[in-house]
């Protein structure tokens, strides 16, 4: 077991950390996890390029193989950047970022914070007006500290939704609870007694006591012939 754990922590240290999901897999750690179990292939990471392949091949004794075109092509880095006229401050994009780098709230504009973006695309999808684009990252050398920058937003990201979860399912539980009580609490409760009355009308007593007042009267007639 620990064997396992130190190499999918040694094929994790050679993917590109974007997180965008194109290898088929919703994080490169995930991603390091198949490959360590030998279940998936060394050429599903564009972001990686051929020698994110390479490097991949030399440490699991694989051979090289081209990039499988069903998960992408290798291309130039690009950064996402938001239309800020056109944006309706929906907020799915900041949802969709996994690293973090779109910053904004509901009906508010949003805008990537370009130095942060890893070109994952995830956000174009979410956006449901097509106000973000692609342009070319003008840092595009995807450095080591990039790269571990990249890591610890995404595990942030996580760790915030993770809170976020626990911390509404705990509000959940506590209003189920205090349903509960007030549902005991009026159960206990004996109905009210409602004394005979011609001047109460139905909408102001219950329906079992309007039909005893009823049958009351009915008797005191048969009582009085």
């Amino acid at each position: 077991m620990t064997i396992r754990i130190d190499l999918v922590a040694q094929i994790d240290a050679l993917l590109p950390q974007t997180q965008c999901t194109r290898c088929g897999y919703p994080s490169c750690q995930k991603y390091a996890e198949s490959l360590a179990s030998g279940e998936s292939e060394i050429n599903q990471c564009p972001p990686g390029g051929t020698e994110g392949i390479v490097a991949l091949a030399t440490l699991l004794g694989r051979p090289v193989l081209e990039l499988n075109p069903a998960n992408g092509v290798i291309q130039p880095r690009k950064i996402a950047l938001i239309d800020e006229d056109a944006c309706i401050g929906c907020a799915l994009c900041i949802k969709a970022c996994p690293v973090d780098a779109i910053i904004g709230a509901n009906k508010m504009l949003h805008t990537v914070i370009a130095h942060e973006c890893s070109s994952c695309d995830l956000c174009l999808p979410a956006c449901p007006v097509d106000c973000i684009s692609l342009v070319d990252d003008p840092n595009l050398d995807w450095t080591s500290e990039r790269k571990l920058r990249a890591r610890g937003r995404f595990d942030a990201h996580h760790l915030r939704r993770d809170i976020e979860r626990l911390e509404r399912d705990a509000r959940l539980v506590q209003q189920a609870e205090l349903l509960k009580r007030v549902n005991a609490t009026t159960a206990a409760q004996p109905e009210p007694t409602v004394e005979l009355n011609s001047n109460l009308t139905p909408a102001s007593i219950s329906p079992s006591d309007f039909l005893a007042q009823i049958m009351a009267k009915a008797q005191q007639k048969n009582n009085c012939k």
